[in-house]
C-alpha cells in the first residue's frame, strides 16, 4: 500500500484499552487522533507551530479509511506523508500501521492550513514544511 508525498515521520504508540468502543475495537475517532499526534510531533520535531507561536496549523479537511479491525491489545505506528504544498497549505498523508506485522488498519488524509493567530487567516506556509512536500 502506498500513499502520496514524501515519508516525513513516523511514531510509535500503544492503542489503550479506553479506545474500545461497544462494539470491541478502537472507535473510528481514535484513529483521527492517532494520526492528529502524528501532524503535532512531527511539526514540534521541526519546531514548528507551537501553542506559542504566532502562526501555526489548522485542519480544513480531514478523512479515513479503514480497512482493517484495531483491537486492544495493539501497538501501532503512524507514518506521516507530506504531499503537495500550496502558497499557505499541504496536504498530508498517514498510514496507521501494526507496529509487529505491518498490517495496514487505514489510510489518512489531512490538508493542513497555515494560520496566524492574530489576524485569524491563512498565511504563507513556512519554506521548512514548503521543502518538505513531494512537489
Amino acid at each position: 500500500m502506498s500513499v502520496p508525498g514524501n515519508l516525513v515521520n513516523t511514531i510509535t504508540t500503544p492503542l489503550r484499552w479506553g479506545d474500545m468502543d461497544a462494539y470491541g475495537h478502537a472507535n473510528n475517532t481514535v484513529y483521527f487522533r492517532f494520526f492528529e499526534e502524528a501532524r503535532i510531533v512531527w511539526l514540534a520535531s521541526l519546531g514548528l507551530g507551537g501553542p506559542d507561536e504566532p502562526t501555526g496549523p489548522v485542519i480544513i479537511k480531514t478523512s479515513a479509511t479503514f480497512l482493517k479491525e484495531l483491537t486492544h491489545p495493539a501497538t501501532v505506528v503512524v507514518e506521516t506523508y507530506a504531499d503537495k504544498a500550496g502558497n499557505t497549505s499541504l496536504d498530508t498523508y498517514h498510514l496507521l500501521k501494526d507496529a509487529e506485522t505491518g498490517e495496514v488498519y487505514a489510510e489518512g488524509y489531512a490538508k493542513v492550513v497555515w494560520f496566524d493567530r492574530q489576524s485569524r487567516t491563512s498565511t504563507r506556509l513556512p519554506d521548512a514544511l514548503r521543502n518538505l512536500a513531494s512537489n
